[in-house]
């Protein structure tokens, strides 16, 4: 981006910042310093989570953890029992392990520089890019999604995703912006109000003189995306085992992998063709609706059994008024709630 361009755009995005900006929990008001404690728990949950889902899990911890000397005194477990059904449960683990590094190597103070915050456990370069520029003013542009999509118009650029962001990475890291905390901030802004992906106000946005993409009425076609991926179908069964005196089965997960350390009923292996499924024994009682969920990179079809034994390891009984008591994903809560409507 020429010099003289990007201190145009600057200048007025600033301008509309200032008036515009969201009112968010983690930001500092106007004329006060970030916390950098908030910055660094919210940008680890807004990672491929948005931000009207986000808020009230921020004030939750928040709530219960002040600070993060706090947090770092946390338990692992009671830390993912106030992160279930936020989702990319490696995130929680990741935050554990970061905090707890941050408090035992670093004296309790977050780093400041880039390439210290991003050794940090869950930290990639666009987070720590992030929490430098927005808690620090480190003088530098993060690369997100919404800040990719405002610059790809902005620039009119033909390079489709997921590359068009190295690309935007390349072109903005030379750029030296001043207040580079309300810069980013802004730029995420106009990206999540005004320049959105379907739809874009351009008629509200401070930055369409000088967009290309406006210019030549291709703000609906930009930033252009190659076909999806193919996302695979898995299959399992879930199985509600309850003992007459109403306590029933759960099991946690691995402490890698999908849903990690998470807690829900037993399952059978998750696999890739439904004749591999274990044989349905005559005694289990089926139950009538299918649970379909979709991550990141599969589909998962449950069916669910209400059965008498599970015959597996590591499963601990509890009874479903306690379930609360456990960190229990969104996927097994529906599960969980088809059975107890049968169940009971």
């Amino acid at each position: 981006m020429e010099k003289s361009k990007f201190q145009a755009v600057h200048s007025r995005l600033l301008q509309w910042y200032d008036t515009y900006q969201r009112q968010l929990p983690w930001r500092a008001l106007p004329g006060k310093q970030p916390n950098p404690y908030y910055v660094l728990l919210s940008e680890v949950m807004l990672q491929q989570t948005t931000v009207v889902t986000v808020i009230d899990y921020f004030n939750r911890f928040i709530a219960r953890w002040p600070t993060l000397q706090d947090l770092a005194q946390a338990d692992q477990e009671e830390l993912y029992h106030q992160w279930q059904g936020l989702g990319y449960y490696s995130r929680a683990r990741n935050l554990h392990a970061c905090i707890a590094m941050i408090a035992q190597q670093h004296g309790g103070a977050i780093p400041q520089a880039p390439n210290e915050l991003i050794r940090l456990p869950g930290i990639g370069s666009y987070t720590a890019a992030s929490i430098a520029a927005i808690a620090y003013d480190c003088p530098l542009i993060p690369v997100d999604g919404n800040i990719t999509r405002v610059i790809a118009r902005l620039l009119a650029m033909k390079t489709p995703l997921p590359d068009l962001k190295n690309s935007i990475f390349n072109l903005v890291t030379p750029l030296k912006p001043t207040r580079a905390g309300d810069f980013a901030q802004g730029l995420m802004d106009l990206g999540a109000t005004v320049c959105k992906p379907k739809n874009p106000l351009c008629g509200e946005c401070p930055l369409a003189s000088h967009c290309q993409s406006h210019k030549t009425n291709q703000q609906h076609l930009i930033p252009f995306s190659k076909p999806k991926p193919f996302k695979p179908t898995r299959y399992a069964y879930a199985f509600w085992c309850q003992d007459e005196e109403g306590f029933v089965s759960l099991k946690r997960r691995p402490e890698t992998g999908v849903l990690a350390n998470m807690v829900g009923l037993p399952t059978s292996e998750w696999v890739d063709d439904p004749s591999s499924l274990p044989s349905v024994e005559p005694e289990w009682i089926k139950i009538p609706k299918t649970i379909k969920h979709t991550f990141t990179h599969f589909h998962l079809i449950i069916e669910s059994f209400i059965t008498k034994d599970v015959n597996q390891s590591n499963v601990f009984k509890v009874k479903p008024q306690n379930f609360e008591d456990y960190p229990i994903p969104t996927l097994m809560k529906k599960v969980i709630k088809t059975c107890l409507n049968l169940g009971n």
